[in-house]
């Protein structure tokens, strides 16, 4: 596959920005929305509970009801793959997602139900040797492979629920681990659908969201945030790194944690700042000489997450590449205003350096039909950031920026930098009380904090896999930890002693 280029960032002026407002025909008034539904189309769902038996004849895409494909997640299920089975599993895994890309992109295409149903049976074709492979793999370096992954192979049509409506996991389950996502936002008032198809908006694909239920008013959120209180013995400072909005252009659609060795793993585009040497094929030694952006020179950690772009009809650099326009993600994609990366202490003891190249995901890019067990972005609006939303996009009032929040986790196993679904070597602390789980130590938690200047109302959205429809939930972001170790050292003594330390 082809590699997208650097390409040189731009920030589009105010003036037109908000111009962009108008076209997305909202009225807001009385903390409530009242909205024409421009992102739902034809080939998307009204919150039909049965794709299969629901979906009508209309044309332009599969009907009412079918608004994606919903295949089970094998690499959540991973838990124990031997070291000379890892790359060729992460192979076969790349390869389940450029399956289900190219499935979709034929179910969009779809006229009606027969068309999009033709579309599964092939699909399943696809997959199942590709996860036997996976199982041999696995049992040939002496593992032991999953319980029932064979039966991981068939994948069903399903409605988008854009309402709000949280799915439960796939039928694998939700991978066993301890991942605890924040809270969602109550109290939230959905904006009202008639059902009917309704105008696409400029530059949307067709069926590949977001639609206007995937966004809420914010001054219709009740405060939800609540923290663990501080006990004796806490960690009460805090360390920032300052590495930039990534203004010198820096995009793949590469994830060398999921989908290491593999162009075009994520199939939608990642703003990275810090390491400048990261791609599909960074090993450590890469990126332990790579330039960073980080203003500290001893932090040439990779941040990463998925770009979040303007759905105003503009063309994008990468309007015809992989990660952009060939994977369905497409409108202007937008700097940052600010970006803040700050490690922060434990409320209930102590935390201990981050082992070098120590890899975390938080967040799961396949939420939407893998349920919300590893869901873990927030959203919210500046000045009111005591109501996080983690399944709709927030719409903040003038003057007011769009956050996205990652609260990392914090608490780690102790032995390993990564593990073979990249989630059970590291998990979260307690909600209520702040501690780590048995056997697990606290790190500092890395809280990444992204602001963004766009106009009010519901035209913009993260890139995202082309099944999982560019909704909120389906948000996440990625770090890897090449912090020199005295640098780190240092970080902990600060947090440590309560001290706020850059």
């Amino acid at each position: 596959m082809g590699r997208t280029p650097r390409r040189t960032s731009r920030k589009r002026s105010k003036l037109a920005g908000r111009a962009i407002a108008a076209s997305a025909a909202l009225i807001l008034g009385g903390g409530g929305m009242v909205a024409v539904n421009v992102y739902a189309n034809a080939g998307e769902s009204s919150g039909s509970p049965s794709a299969r038996t629901q979906a009508g004849e209309q044309g332009g895409g599969p009907g009412v009801g079918m608004a994606t494909i919903s295949c089970p997640d094998v690499g959540t299920q991973l838990s124990d793959v031997p070291d000379g089975a890892r790359e060729d599993v992460d192979r076969r895994l790349a390869e389940l997602d450029s399956q289900i890309t190219a499935a979709y992109e034929k179910f969009a295409d779809a006229r009606n139900t027969e068309q999009a149903e033709a579309v599964l049976d092939p699909l399943e074709q696809q997959r199942r040797p590709t996860i036997e492979g996976i199982g041999s793999s696995i049992d040939q370096a002496g593992g032991q492979p999953p319980q029932g992954i064979d039966g991981m192979a068939p994948c069903t049509m399903r409605a988008d629920d854009a309402a709000g409506q949280q799915q439960p996991p796939q039928d694998g389950g939700d991978g066993g681990d301890e991942q605890q996502p924040p809270q969602d936002g109550g109290g939230q008032e959905q904006p009202p659908g008639d059902g009917g198809e309704q105008e696409q908006p400029p530059g949307q694909q067709n069926g590949n969201g977001p639609e206007a239920a995937d966004f809420v008013d914010i001054n219709s959120v009740q405060p939800n945030v609540n923290r663990p209180d501080q006990q004796r013995g806490a960690s009460r400072g805090s360390f920032t790194t300052k590495c930039g909005t990534n203004e010198n252009g820096k995009f793949n659609p590469d994830n060398v944690i999921a989908a290491p060795g593999v162009s075009n793993g994520a199939h939608h585009m990642h703003d990275y700042v810090g390491n400048q040497a990261t791609d599909a094929f960074s090993g450590d030694d890469d990126l332990a000489n790579g330039d960073t952006t980080c203003r500290n020179q001893g932090d040439k950690s990779t941040y990463y997450w998925p770009v979040l772009r303007l759905q105003n009809g503009e063309a994008e650099n990468d309007a015809e590449a992989d990660g952009g326009g060939k994977d369905q993600n497409v409108g202007q994609i937008q700097t940052p205003t600010s970006v803040t990366l700050k490690f922060a202490g434990n409320p209930t003891g102590k935390v201990v350096a981050m082992p070098r190249f120590l890899r975390i995901i938080t967040g799961d890019a396949k939420s939407l039909t893998n349920g919300d067990a590893n869901a873990n972005a927030s959203w919210s609006c500046t000045g009111f950031e005591d109501r996080q939303l983690k399944d709709k996009y927030p719409i903040c009032p003038e003057g007011s920026q769009v956050v996205r929040t990652f609260n990392f986790q914090s608490c780690w196993d102790g032995q390993n930098t990564d593990s073979a679904n990249h989630r059970t070597h590291v998990a979260f602390a307690d909600e209520e009380s702040g501690a780590c789980p048995q056997g697990f130590k606290a790190i500092p938690q890395l809280v990444q904090r992204i602001v963004y200047d766009v106009p009010p109302g519901p035209g913009f959205a993260v890139d995202s896999f082309p099944e999982q429809l560019h909704k909120p939930i389906t948000d996440h972001g990625d770090f890897i930890n090449v912090f020199d170790e005295g640098l780190m050292n240092r970080m902990a003594k600060c947090i440590n002693s309560g001290q706020r330390c850059n």
